[in-house]
């Protein structure tokens, strides 16, 4: 498990309509703050603040294609080549990080074929180096953006 320090990190938030909005640099826009996307905005800034990942190479909730049915990923980042580099799998903190949730990134990898993998709930964060997808490497820090 590695240890994000996510404390540093500021949601720009609003009320609106008795919701709570935060908003998302990646998409610009504004979205209902829901648990999950709460942990959404948090891992993003930190990958793009702490970690310096290019935000214009991140992508946020697209449609893909996982047999017959369209599913959303959380997050994608691409390499300088604008190839899938990295599949992050979001979970609200209430969700524990299983095997059920390596299952839903792994159906989701077939697709979108990274060379690393995220799964976060905020509390517990796990990355694995998937280059081998033989010899899979969990990873005690993320790894530096190339």
């Amino acid at each position: 498990m590695i240890a994000l320090d996510l404390s540093t990190i500021q949601l720009k938030l609003k009320q609106s309509e008795g919701k709570t909005l935060v908003f998302d640099p990646i998409r610009k826009k504004w979205l209902v703050l829901t648990p999950e996307e709460h942990v959404r905005q948090y891992i993003l800034q930190y990958l793009v603040e702490t970690m310096q990942y290019p935000a214009s190479l991140l992508a946020v909730e697209k449609t893909i294609k996982v047999g017959t049915l369209n599913k959303r990923f959380d997050i994608v980042v691409y390499s300088r080549e604008h190839i899938p580099w990295m599949l992050v799998e979001c979970k609200a903190p209430g969700v524990e990080v299983t095997e059920k949730t390596l299952h839903q990134l792994l159906s989701y990898q077939r697709t979108v074929q990274c060379s690393y993998w995220l799964l976060t709930n905020g509390h517990q964060t796990f990355c694995a180096d998937a280059c081998d997808v033989q010899h899979i490497q969990w990873l005690t820090s993320l790894p530096a953006y190339q």
